[in-house]
């Protein structure tokens, strides 16, 4: 595609990071990226004034790599506070009646609170984990929608020096209580229930059926939503209401090691069990800050809308970095095209939205509606696109930056994970963009296209690498170091290998194409395949499963099961709707399969590997490539026969 984009003059004469460069006589974007890759360490150190991190005691070194770049510790000896620089400060400061927080909920209900409400609301809520046990390094689950509630319980938890475990309102008990387990959390803070499309999903009995087996759980935080009835355990279930009724306002917010734990985000990869990813205090503030602020351009009056959940990455990378900025962001309840399908150009319009973001799976539903909607509304705050979770098509990138944005925002797409709380690669408000581009590399993120070999290439599809550490970078796995360094150091010697495929054109433009591995990503949530097929080779018919992703228009993908039935077993219909409703069971209804196919064999190497990429390929009519390393390359001709 020929097109390209322009930034305005004035768009760039007034950006944070143009003034940022103007600093430290930095003439254009490519310098200042190669300036701080070549030497990340003068770059956080300076991106810690330019972001206004408050320091209880300053670091007296800002890398140390003695354990090896896997194990890279940052700001040594500093102590800081998410909470504080998030909340506390900016309530202490003329900032105090600002709006930081706006929520709209599905049937109408819009809640506002300013920095001093949200530092009212987190003390009392941080006393009351207390009360309840919580301490220093201790995990909290968060079985919640996006609710005031919370952005104030993330904040109470980080607060106090624990954990927080945020966990998708999507998932099914089995999966919840998964996570539960693993994290040893002792707290988890749910609700009574929560609109979505015109009904109320029962978040407390789905919590009740989490909680059954997983022994570490002491106590569960109810707060109301929707005023249903719910079951209540004598002794360890408690209102929200009633645990800060009495509590008092004032609690302080520890200085805390940079290095202290504050996230324990979890991700799907291509094994069956959930990686947990570390994130630590530093890391989680300003890699999220860091982002808004250069590459999406928060200022004092923006309004910032990433349309997510609290447990996916981008929800509490929103809610931090918005609010160490001193911004203002915004939140909702239910679907974005419910209850009519405006319902994002409304909330625009209605509360001057100015940087909307969220997956191309949502901008390819709103596009279907038809341009209709977007007319209707007066949208003219907007000034930044952002997108994630799953690569963004070049029509509904074309889509969102000529008839939404009226080719005056720039689409900030980018791409990054879990893994790192943040971006690897995504463009600079002041750089020239192609359809679907993502850029280039992040500040401070050095990042490479390699091939087969390791080495550094252009002009063709490779492996995205990463070559020296960020401090957002998860510190392993929870409880599974070596894991971590199986799944991104062992590729390349001192080379975090990232699992995407990736480009850069002969212009320097930067894109993906997808993931190297088997992850499949629905609507922007990543799952792995074998924690699908966990579900589906448990079954008493199935003697194994694989499962990949296929495009959806919609979706951007959506799930394919292949499985092989026992002899003892004849492929029927109703076995089919079986095994798609125990997926449902155990992972939800997002990650329902649209059909699962009975065959005969699935195609797999000589040592036992099931090849998925090639079952994707097969499925899809695509080039297949090298079947030699198959033991039984017939397989394929099966699944081709598959509608």
């Amino acid at each position: 595609m020929n097109y390209v984009w322009y930034p305005p003059k004035e768009l760039v004469e007034q950006s944070n990071v143009k003034r940022f460069m103007e600093r430290y006589g930095i003439k254009d974007y490519k310098e200042l990226i190669k300036r701080s890759t070549e030497d990340v360490e003068w770059f956080w150190e300076e991106a810690t004034k330019e972001l206004n991190v408050e320091w209880f005691q300053n670091y007296t070194k800002t890398l140390d790599q003695t354990e090896g770049v896997q194990w890279a510790k940052w700001f040594i000896d500093g102590k800081l506070n998410i909470a504080h620089n998030c909340v506390d400060k900016h309530a202490k400061s003329s900032r105090k009646n600002k709006i930081a927080l706006i929520w709209s909920g599905e049937d109408g209900q819009v809640k506002k609170y300013s920095y001093w409400d949200l530092h009212f609301e987190v003390g009392k809520f941080a006393n009351g984990l207390k009360d309840l046990g919580v301490k220093k390094g201790d995990t909290v689950g968060l079985y919640i929608p996006m609710l005031p509630e919370t952005v104030i319980s993330l904040f109470a938890v980080l607060k106090i020096g624990a954990i927080a475990v945020p966990i998708f309102s999507g998932y099914s008990p089995a999966a919840v209580s998964q996570r539960l387990k693993d994290a040893g959390s002792k707290v988890l803070v749910t609700c009574d229930g929560y609109y979505r499309r015109g009904k109320i999903v029962k978040l407390k009995e789905m919590a009740d059926k989490s909680v059954e087996n997983v022994e570490n759980i002491e106590k569960v935080v109810v707060c109301k939503r929707v005023g249903i009835e719910v079951p209540f355990v004598e002794g360890r279930d408690i209102w929200w209401h009633e645990l800060v009724r009495d509590q008092p306002v004032k609690c302080d917010s520890p200085p805390l090691d940079a290095e202290h734990p504050a996230l324990l985000l979890y991700t799907s990869g291509t094994t069956a069990k959930p990686k947990g990813t570390i994130i630590s205090q530093a890391g989680a503030l300003l890699q999220s800050s860091k982002e808004i602020h250069f590459n999406l351009d928060l200022k004092e009056d923006d309004v910032f809308f990433w349309i997510t959940d609290i447990g996916w990455m981008m929800g509490p990378w929103q809610i931090i970095g918005v609010q160490h900025l001193g911004g203002t962001h915004l939140i909702f309840e239910g679907a974005p095209d419910y209850p009519e399908p405006d319902r994002i150009w409304t909330i625009i319009e209605r509360f001057a939205v100015t940087t909307l973001g969220g997956a191309a799976t949502v901008f390819r539903m709103l596009k279907k509606y038809g341009d209709e909607h977007v007319k209707g509304h007066d949208l003219s705050t907007l000034r930044m696109f952002g997108n994630t979770g799953e690569p963004i098509d070049p029509d509904t990138w074309q889509w969102l930056h000529k008839t939404v944005g009226e080719e005056r925002c720039p689409m900030i797409n980018l791409s990054g994970g879990t893994e790192i709380f943040g971006c690897f690669l995504l463009p600079l408000p002041i750089m020239p963009l192609k359809p679907s581009t993502l850029g280039g590399p992040g500040l401070a993120m050095d990042v490479d296209v390699f091939n087969e070999e390791g080495q550094s290439i252009r002009g063709g599809v490779g492996y995205l690498v990463c070559k020296k550490p960020a401090p957002s970078m998860t510190r392993g796995f929870w409880k599974q170091p070596q894991r971590y360094i199986e799944t991104y150091w062992s590729r390349w010697s001192n080379v975090w290998y990232h699992g995407d495929w990736a480009s850069i054109d002969e212009e320097g433009f930067w894109f993906l194409h997808g993931r190297a591995d088997d992850v499949i990503k629905v609507a922007g949530k990543r799952i792995g395949p074998a924690e699908i097929e966990s579900i589906l080779n448990q079954h008493p018919a199935i003697y194994e499963s694989a499962c990949i992703g296929v495009p959806h228009e919609v979706k951007g993908e959506e799930i394919l099961c292949f499985v092989v039935p026992k002899p003892s077993y004849q492929p029927s219909q109703e076995l089919n709707e079986e095994l798609i409703r125990e997926v449902v069971k155990f992972m939800g209804k997002p990650f329902k399969p649209r059909d699962i196919s009975f065959v005969a064999d699935l195609p797999r190497t000589r040592s036992g590997k099931i090849m998925r990429r090639l079952i994707r390929a097969a499925k899809l009519g695509k080039e297949l490539g090298d079947t030699s390393v198959l033991e039984n390359p017939k397989a394929l001709d099966e699944i081709k026969k598959h509608k």
